[in-house]
């Protein structure tokens, strides 16, 4: 049975994202209106909303931030142009944060939605779940 065609587009941004897409690679996953939010976490609490420059340039310095990341979906579910994901994300860092050495691996549970125009993500919403980051 073949896969919805946005959830095999959803998958594919992922991959790409996991080897440090940037520039045009990420940009081509994306409708030029698109919006991105990220709701609060663990690394941004007051949460984040981007417009596709903005999604490019925070690219650009997660590459600096994370020495390698890898995401894994879970499961994917679709209804018309709207993807829903279960993923799990680690990320290596590249540099210290925080109280956080260089080397150590964030982790996160995420829920994903995508909502598609044209074969291209016009709004993605992140509810990222991150393990704990250091002691309380």
């Amino acid at each position: 049975m073949p896969q919805h065609p946005n959830i095999e587009a959803a998958v594919r941004y992922h991959e790409a994202v996991s080897r440090g897409a940037a520039g045009e690679e990420l940009a081509r996953f994306f409708h030029e209106e698109a919006v991105q939010e990220e709701f609060p976490n663990a690394l941004f609490p007051d949460g984040v909303r981007r417009r596709l420059p903005d999604v490019l340039q925070a690219a650009e310095r997660g590459r600096e931030v994370i020495a390698h990341q890898r995401f894994e979906v879970h499961n994917a579910v679709a209804a018309g142009e709207q993807v829903a994901l279960e993923v799990t994300w680690a990320g290596t860092l590249a540099v210290p944060l925080g109280d956080l050495p260089a080397g150590h691996v964030l982790r996160a549970r995420i829920a994903v939605f995508l909502e598609f125009r044209g074969g291209k993500i016009w709004a993605q919403r992140n509810y990222d779940c991150y393990e704990r980051l250091g002691t309380v």
